[in-house]
């Protein structure tokens, strides 16, 4: 439980400047990156979605603009869920404060669950696919965005070059939390290294897992299907 609470201060401590820093760090791309997660899920009007560590707001939104109606959003930290209210109107009593792993919803709740960059900060992910997979309704999809390393050798040094250093040193001057930005690469080396999302989602029930790499193999996005 020592995670948790590691996650949940960094992120309460963040929360004003995450946004900014997201969009930055990324180039923008990000945008793109849910975008793409959401099309490949092929959501639509009918959809029931629960976005889990849904931060601020901005995969649930994605969806909605998608047309989704439907939409909870649950995260651990108090201080994110207060901007994804104020960034929209329709997110009032919509928003839960839980961890992924003991979630307080009736099996089979929801057609679809989206999280995006957000597994890695599971402190128990076997235990939060077990929850995944109890709320889902029969035939529903899991979506996990989530980074990982590239495996050609030349992005990996570019991209770890940037990750251990340029990304910790400008997420340090503008979030004033020296912890949170260097937690984020430590986070998905330590992630990559011992974490395998298509045997777990397995292990979990789901019984159809595909992977999809994105923008150099810098991120992943993994549908698995109850």
């Amino acid at each position: 439980m020592e995670k948790k609470k590691q996650v949940q201060r960094i992120f309460d401590s963040i929360s004003q400047r995450y946004d900014f820093l997201n969009h930055l760090l990324s180039g923008g791309v990000d945008f793109y990156w849910r975008r793409k997660a959401l099309k490949l899920s092929k959501m639509n009007s009918e959809t029931k979605l629960l976005d889990v560590a849904c931060g601020t707001g901005d995969f649930a939104i994605a969806a909605k603009k998608l047309g989704v109606k439907s939409i909870i959003g649950v995260d651990l930290s108090l201080n994110m869920l207060k901007l994804f209210n104020q960034k929209t109107d329709w997110s009032k009593g919509k928003l839960v404060e839980s961890v992924a792993e003991t979630m307080p919803f009736k099996d089979s709740s929801f057609t679809n669950i989206t999280v995006a960059f957000g597994v890695r900060n599971f402190y128990d992910i076997a235990e939060g696919f077990n929850s995944f997979h109890r709320i889902l309704s029969e035939n529903g999809k899991a979506t996990i965005l989530e980074f990982r390393l590239p495996s050609n050798i030349v992005v990996r040094k570019f991209y770890l070059f940037y990750f251990k250093n340029i990304l910790p040193l400008v997420g340090k001057i503008i979030s004033k939390d020296k912890e949170a930005y260097t937690y984020l690469p430590e986070s998905v080396d330590d992630f990559d290294a011992k974490v395998d999302l298509k045997k777990l989602l397995l292990e979990a029930g789901f019984k159809s897992v595909t992977v999809t790499q994105l923008t150099f193999g810098i991120v992943q996005i993994a549908i698995a299907e109850k």
